[in-house]
């Protein structure tokens, strides 16, 4: 779906000229794939393993799920470049941060913030609004970027909130995170390049509490489950993979796992509107009832909350809708 990059200034460009290390995807074609998808995304994910690919794909069979690309979209016909993308596929991400932190280091830049600041500070602000009002017991229907509580009041209800960034990349939405009032914050990223970037730009920035690791979503080792969990563009980079269908039921399998009782997950996408989002959220809780044979009329494990409605619409086909989405999730 079409959407928006940030451009580069003379000194970036010139450094992503030099030639990337061999086993790592070159820098035209890195060029090539960012420009067929007008808005860059986070990472997919490169798992290999049989038998849980396995199980996806049954689990996809049986539930009947469509693919990512068989969503409809602001495109008449999905084109070839639409299914399957270089954005998928860690070795961009690999090469792609050897560039950016290599920029860091060498001049100071921060390097891209994946679908624009103006998006990363909405995001940001109007996820504060929405934690300050479930702490206060309220469950809100509609939530835009308020500012009716101070930064004092803020901080009371937010010190409870225990955060993780999936597919955190430079950790930049952290950092804004942590500017409305967040402290306990954790971002993981498959990537080292990425991490690597991300500690030091926090360290620059004087925020060396936010914790980095190198983590893949689609099979990571964290034991630990969060209040609030944000995904910013990595479900649509791993919709990007050529197994990217069986990739997304593993990742709502793992997210699930991370996602503390009564936690909020918090999805912005450039690839699924809100309304896809909530119908995939519901083929998984259908999805996961069946698995476990469930004999009891028990919630499903996601519902839907609210979502960002002041990202600016088009309209296509009769239908109003939005280059950017962000849903909030509430964890039964």
């Amino acid at each position: 779906m079409a959407g928006f990059r940030l451009g580069q200034d003379d000194s970036e460009i010139s450094q992503q000229s030099r030639a990337a290390p061999p086993d790592l995807v070159s820098d035209d074609e890195r060029s090539v794939a960012a420009d067929s998808w007008s808005i860059k995304s986070d990472y997919g994910s490169t798992l290999d393993d049989d038998q849980r690919h396995a199980d996806a794909a049954e689990d996809l069979s049986a539930a009947n799920l469509r693919a990512p690309s068989e969503y409809s979209s602001d495109k008449e016909e999905p084109d070839a470049e639409g299914v399957t993308s270089m954005l998928g596929l860690q070795s961009y991400w690999d090469a792609a941060y050897a560039d950016e932190l290599a920029n860091f280091r060498e001049h100071g830049h921060t390097g891209e913030v994946w679908f624009g600041a103006d998006v990363m500070e909405v995001v940001a602000s109007w996820t504060k609004s929405l934690c300050i009002d479930i702490s206060k017991g309220r469950t809100p229907n509609h939530v835009d970027n308020n500012k009716s509580d101070t930064v004092e009041q803020g901080d009371k209800y937010l010190s409870g909130w225990s955060v993780l960034d999936i597919g955190t990349g430079n950790g930049l939405l952290l950092q804004e995170l942590s500017k409305q009032g967040f402290s306990d914050l954790t971002g993981t990223d498959y990537s080292e390049g990425a991490i690597d970037l991300a500690r030091s730009l926090a360290d620059r920035d004087g925020l060396p509490n936010i914790k980095f690791l190198v983590d893949d979503i689609l099979e990571t080792k964290l034991e630990r489950q969060f209040q609030l969990v944000v995904d910013k563009g990595t479900l649509d980079a791993i919709g990007l993979h050529p197994d990217g269908s069986i990739k997304r039921v593993i990742y709502w399998d793992s997210v699930s796992r991370l996602v503390a009782s009564g936690g909020l997950l918090v999805i912005t996408s450039c690839n699924s509107t809100k309304d896809e989002l909530v119908q995939e959220v519901e083929s998984f809780n259908q999805r996961s009832a069946t698995q476990v044979h469930e004999t009891r009329k028990d919630p499903p494990k996601f519902q839907y909350l609210s979502h960002v409605r002041t990202y600016p619409t088009f309209m296509f086909g009769g239908s109003v809708g939005s280059r950017v989405a962000t849903v909030a999730f509430l964890r039964n």
